[in-house]
């Protein structure tokens, strides 16, 4: 992984979560990835389970956001990425998450691992968490 492939993945990424459906997906995961919203939650692993996890929390692909992201690093098939989220317009919601990635040879992501973080008062939208 290099900085040009990972930068073209976050925007990859970030098309497959506005995309309606989730066939994309087989682009950007492995069939057997595993996807941890959480450093304490279990990890979803699978396509399918992963396909079905972003149906459950998405509102679909007119829902608003933006994302920013900045490549933290990189080490071989590891990458590490800050990122900032903002939920509607107005914003309703906002988090800024470190995303721990590692990767295939053919570029798509095998292990997701995040690390959200909520302002002071906010909670998580996540199951489990907040």
């Amino acid at each position: 992984m290099d900085r040009e492939r990972l930068t073209d993945w976050i925007a990859a990424y970030e098309r497959a979560w506005r995309t309606a459906g989730t066939e994309t997906l087989a682009t950007i995961f492995t069939e057997d990835a595993s996807y941890q919203q959480g450093p304490y939650l279990e990890p979803v692993r699978g396509l399918a389970a992963i396909a079905r996890m972003w149906e459950a929390q998405r509102e679909g692909p007119d829902e608003v956001f933006g994302m920013t992201s900045q490549v933290v690093a990189i080490d071989g098939e590891t990458a590490v990425v800050r990122l900032e989220v903002r939920y509607g317009l107005p914003v309703t919601e906002q988090f800024r998450d470190l995303w721990i990635l590692r990767f295939a040879d053919d570029g798509r992501c095998r292990v997701f691992e995040e690390w959200p973080f909520w302002p002071p008062g906010q909670h998580s939208a996540l199951p489990g968490q907040g």
